[in-house]
């Protein structure tokens, strides 16, 4: 069968259309290489001036390349349109001699990223050019051994997205509880459901320290790490919150140890040994809520990094239901844990996977 050598600006062709149409579901383009709802600020915006993305068109951005060490890039999925800032590239697959899914998959690799950081100008913002894009070379097997493993990604893609329907559908109904606790049920302060916990490594844990992200997770510091002693220990079942960027992210970085293993955290985030297992995962959804984070924003201090206050965090009344909901409401929280954390595992092992299928497709091409 053989392989074919090109470039990338020989398969593919810039498109520039603009939105006529009057659709107005805005995106961005993350490092992941996934469409993002926008977090700019769309009032008064000429639409008109946006790109119009539809299905199988590719979006590219070519700036902090060679900074995030990786090619932004991204390809529509959706059956509905949506619009990208101007600043970004679209572009269409001209070529017969490659799939539109397969060529994504090809930048799904660390090798690919490594070439697009290894191509960026020098420029302060480290840029990848749309010319020196077009000349990464590529190898292609035949269109059948493309569609052979582009329907085994595709296959895996749609299980994956099942299984994320059925997540959005419970995450209605824990809303819907959380809903209900809001509008029936007695006020508490949270002083009254946190306890405080301090307790340094003195033991010298030789556990690599964690940050907490806006998705109630924790992962690998990416500070540096000085003076290991005076990081706090998170026992299995406490809480972990960094009130430090509250009114910058208008949410609460928020996380429990459901390890049975003890954590560590920066000096600079909050224990808290919760009062019992129900409330902990009842205050995990709650907290995260948006309107939450909201309110977070408007009572934190006015410094530069919008610091809450640890005072006016224990003062924040929240409902709080009666032991029989609780329970009911802490159990879909758990549910609902449990599978956001099997959803983030199967969209990884896509990730994974789709540099395995190109290796395969294309040893199968060179026999």
């Amino acid at each position: 069968m053989g392989l074919t050598r090109d470039h990338i600006g020989e398969l593919v062709r810039v498109v520039d259309e603009r939105n006529t149409g009057g659709f107005n579901d805005f995106r961005g383009l993350d490092i992941n290489k996934k469409f993002i709802c926008t977090k700019a600020n769309t009032t008064g915006l000429d639409e008109s001036k946006y790109k119009v993305v539809r299905p199988d068109r590719f979006v590219f951005s070519g700036m902090q390349t060679g900074r995030d060490r990786c090619i932004r890039i991204g390809m529509s999925r959706e059956c509905d349109p949506f619009i990208v800032s101007p600043a970004y590239t679209t572009f269409d697959v001209v070529s017969d001699r490659v799939l539109p899914a397969y060529l994504f998959m090809l930048f799904l690799s660390p090798e690919m990223d490594r070439r697009g950081w290894f191509c960026s100008d020098g420029s302060i913002r480290a840029n990848l050019d749309w010319d020196v894009f077009c000349d990464i070379e590529v190898d292609l097997p035949s269109i059948e051994v493309q569609q052979k493993y582009v329907s085994v990604y595709e296959s895996m893609l749609a299980n994956q997205r099942s299984y994320e329907q059925g997540l959005d559908n419970l995450r209605l109904s824990l809303d819907a509880s959380y809903d209900h606790c809001k509008h029936d049920c007695p006020t508490i302060k949270l002083g009254e459901l946190l306890t405080e916990v301090d307790v340094r490594n003195d033991s010298n844990l030789p556990t690599e320290p964690m940050g907490v992200t806006l998705n109630q997770r924790f992962q690998p510091s990416r500070g540096q790490i000085e003076k290991r002693e005076r990081y706090k220990q998170v026992a299995p079942g406490q809480i972990v919150v960094n009130l430090i960027h509250v009114g910058r992210d208008a949410a609460f970085p928020i996380a429990k140890n459901d390890t049975n293993e003890i954590l560590l955290v920066s000096p600079d985030y909050y224990v808290f040994e919760p009062k019992d297992i129900d409330t902990a995962r009842y205050l995990m959804g709650w907290i995260s809520r948006y309107e939450v984070g909201r309110y977070g924003w408007f009572i934190c201090d006015v410094d530069v990094r919008g610091r809450l206050n640890i005072e006016k965090f224990f003062e924040m009344s929240i409902p709080y239901p009666s032991k029989k909901t609780l329970r009911a409401v802490a159990g879909l929280q758990a549910a609902f844990k449990s599978r956001s954390d099997i959803n983030e595992r199967l969209k990884s092992q896509l990730k994974e996977i789709a540099p395995v299928l190109v290796r395969g497709s294309i040893e199968e091409a060179s026999r």
